[in-house]
């Protein structure tokens, strides 16, 4: 009897926490992967999941199955890719990335690194939304800003520049601030992470949260709208630097710098990344660093 049956279902079904999930990483369907696991249990002789209509619990027994055969799949992907390393890689490679991201990385991902891996199938997410990496399937997430706890491995790839930008004809008529103390007089466009507005952080880590005349959850939006003059907005010097070349946007208080926000890739293979996503990691990683204020 195949000792791997039912395995790669098993194994998806535990680290997306659903049978349908589990299905779509495999391209199968639902019914399909319950089944292959009724199989594997019964060879086992031992109940691997408890299930209800809403929830999928390893059992005891489950845990510690998975503990030790989810290594070894990986092991047995990562040895697959091993032997397609000449030819650049291959296979899905599911990717999310925020709005702000886009135009440093649509490009040269949809050009350069598919052209350099012709055998990868790159899906792309974007989204300001932090995503459920393992639920929702996506092989790496690039995160700009904090992410909290997490059990994913986070790889930084640096800190992105920061600035206090507004429009010459909201300074006009408000008035420009000179120092820190005249910024709670000022207009603010605040940015939302989970509902909440996030702090305006100096690089010598003093901090101030002001009252804001429009909140969003998406720098394009903030952009947007200090473009239109309604205030001082907090963005990432990347996403409006030909605003501050063209004049359309000026700096804020230029002699006092912003803390850099940080630039992650979140994913949940441990040690053994398949060879595509090692490949996305580098080659972010490489078309970041001009872009970051720290390797």
């Amino acid at each position: 009897m195949d000792k791997t049956a039912g395995l790669v279902q098993f194994v998806r079904a535990v680290e997306t926490g659903s049978f349908s999930a589990a299905a779509r990483l495999i391209g199968t369907t639902p019914s399909a992967v319950s089944k292959s696991i009724d199989r594997l249990e019964r060879r086992l002789g031992a109940k691997l999941f408890l299930r209800s209509t809403r929830t999928l619990t390893l059992t005891d027994d489950g845990a510690a199955y998975f503990e030790r055969v989810g290594p070894l799949l990986r092991a047995l992907e990562d040895a697959e890719d091993a032997l397609h390393a000449d030819t650049g890689g291959r296979g899905r490679l599911r990717v999310s990335l925020p709005n702000v991201l886009a135009p440093g990385l649509l490009d040269a991902l949809t050009g350069e690194f598919l052209a350099r891996h012709p055998q990868i199938k790159l899906e792309l997410g974007v989204t300001d939304r932090h995503v459920d990496v393992i639920r929702e399937g996506y092989d790496v997430s690039l995160r700009a800003g904090p992410v909290g706890d997490t059990e994913l491995v986070a790889r930084p790839l640096g800190r992105l520049p920061m600035v206090l930008a507004a429009s010459p004809a909201y300074l006009a008529r408000a008035g420009r601030p000179r120092t820190a103390e005249d910024l709670p007089a000022a207009a603010h466009l605040r940015y939302l992470l989970g509902g909440r507005p996030i702090a305006i952080t100096f690089a010598d880590g003093e901090a101030y949260s002001p009252e804001g005349v429009l909140d969003a959850d998406s720098g394009l939006a903030l952009r947007h709208a200090a473009l239109n003059g309604l205030g001082i907005a907090c963005l990432l010097r990347m996403w409006v630097e030909g605003d501050l070349q063209s004049g359309r946007l000026e700096i804020v208080l230029p002699e006092r710098p912003l803390r850099g926000v940080p630039l992650q890739a979140l994913h949940a293979f441990g040690r053994f990344q398949p060879l595509r996503v090692r490949l996305l990691l580098d080659f972010v990683a490489e078309r970041m660093r001009p872009l970051t204020l720290e390797a």
